[in-house]
């Protein structure tokens, strides 16, 4: 018999333990921590929704990073997404991390021996577009009566992973949560974005031109096409896709606000946003 799991009304508690040691920390914004607790609303949402249909439930996470957040110099450390969610008693059976970077994988594979011996976490370092092969060999395809499903959280700020590895982790029957954020301000704006990383763009939506792009006016515009776009892809796959949208005050990201884009072919979007609006009060009318 599958084992289910509630969606409770209150959001995960990070582990008190998480300390400065020394390593990679990761300095952000303090919305940043806001992103996090949705992410962990997102993912209880999911297990909700899977845990009575699989008997196996898998975590990735393709930009895991060090672990570790910090804000107001250092003065406030928190736990990113990974390390959050392995602090919580979510029946995940296996946690995969991807970071390619040297020192923020060595701080990540150092606080997971540290705080968790007892969980099945697997640390890649994997190039990007090496990632879907390695992900396929590591695992479990589903076998007659025995259904796993797999959530990739997708989260690097900024425009990394190729539209072409979601492609081929989709075809693995991948259910995937993507915070859109990236830096969008006066000097980071559309016509940067535009002119000196057009090839950047191009492979993270998997189109052969920026045709649909070149007529916009402000980063409103510009940001608000590129997530229609990836969401219009995203059906084009056959996935089911839910939006929601999040209020931000950031220098980094002059908008005033980001989307979540939840996306799935064999799960109900609809259902696990509507338990995320729920338990949240911070979702307004889409701007």
């Amino acid at each position: 018999m599958k084992k289910t799991f509630s969606l409770n009304s209150k959001p995960i508690t990070q582990a008190s333990f998480f300390q400065p040691d020394g390593l990679s920390v990761t300095a952000v914004e303090s919305w940043f921590k806001v992103k996090v607790q949705l992410i962990e609303r997102y993912v209880q949402s999911f297990i909700a929704n899977a845990s009575g249909r699989a008997d196996e439930i898998v975590f990735v996470d393709l930009c895991a990073g060090s672990g570790l957040y910090s804000f107001g110099h250092q003065k406030e450390i928190f736990a990113g997404a990974c390390l959050s969610l392995l602090s919580s008693n979510l029946p995940v059976s296996r946690w995969i991390f991807c970071e390619r970077d040297h020192d923020q994988r060595h701080a990540l594979q150092h606080r997971v021996t540290q705080y968790f011996r007892n969980k099945n976490v697997m640390i890649l370092d994997e190039p990007v577009d090496e990632l879907a092969d390695k992900l396929r060999s590591v695992i479990p395809q589903p076998a007659r009566g025995n259904k796993t499903a797999v959530l990739c959280l997708v989260d690097p700020f900024s425009l990394e992973i190729p539209y072409a590895t979601i492609d081929k982790l989709a075809s693995q029957g991948f259910s995937f949560l993507m915070p859109l954020t990236w830096m969008m301000n006066q000097r980071m704006n559309h016509t940067y974005y535009l002119e000196e990383h057009a090839a950047q763009i191009k492979r993270f939506l998997g189109i052969a031109d920026l045709q649909r792009l070149t007529k916009v006016q402000g980063n409103q515009q510009f940001y608000k096409h590129i997530v229609r776009i990836y969401q219009n892809n995203m059906l084009m796959l056959g996935l089911n896709t839910a939006l929601s949208v999040h209020k931000v005050e950031s220098r980094l990201m002059e908008l005033p606000a980001f989307y979540i884009g939840f996306f799935s072919k064999k799960f109900s979007t609809k259902a696990v946003l509507n338990d995320v609006q729920e338990s949240e009060h911070v979702q307004f009318e889409l701007w």
